[in-house]
């Protein structure tokens, strides 16, 4: 496992003692994390995300996705073995099994749609800043502001 010091950041940032903590629960999350099912994160533009999974064999009524305290849950529930009809496989090279898949959303993220398409299920999302945090322009006027 690799740790990194962040110590020499804190000289010059200020209010970002928590990063290293985020990361420390990425790397646990990461190593915790399965590979099933596969998926692309993309940058559409530089604040719209499209995250794409792959659900092969999963109706939308088998999916949920859930969002609370930036973070995203997708999850996916196959039908238990008795409400299925009992079928042979010769070969089963789709996986069927459930799964349970985390992303941590940036500040101001937010989901706005989800479709399945074609085994493909679609998340958009979109960095929305507020106007307060959004770079302002000062205005610099000249002359003694405690005179009355």
């Amino acid at each position: 496992m690799r740790t990194i010091d962040l110590t020499p950041l804190h000289r010059s940032f200020i209010g970002f003692d928590h990063l290293s903590s985020l990361m420390d629960a990425a790397q646990r999350n990461s190593e915790k994390q399965p590979s099933y099912p596969p998926y692309n994160i993309e940058a559409l533009d530089n604040d719209r995300y499209q995250i794409t999974m792959a659900v092969a064999g999963f109706s939308d009524a088998e999916l949920s996705i859930e969002s609370e305290n930036n973070t995203l849950v997708v999850k996916g529930e196959k039908l238990s073995k008795d409400e299925k009809t009992e079928r042979t496989f010769i070969h089963q090279g789709i996986a069927e099994r459930n799964f349970e898949r985390k992303f941590q959303l940036g500040d101001h993220v937010r989901i706005l749609s989800a479709e399945l398409d074609n085994g493909l299920l679609l998340i958009d999302l979109q960095r929305e800043v507020p106007e307060a945090l959004k770079p302002r322009k000062i205005a610099i006027s000249s002359g003694n502001l405690l005179k009355s």
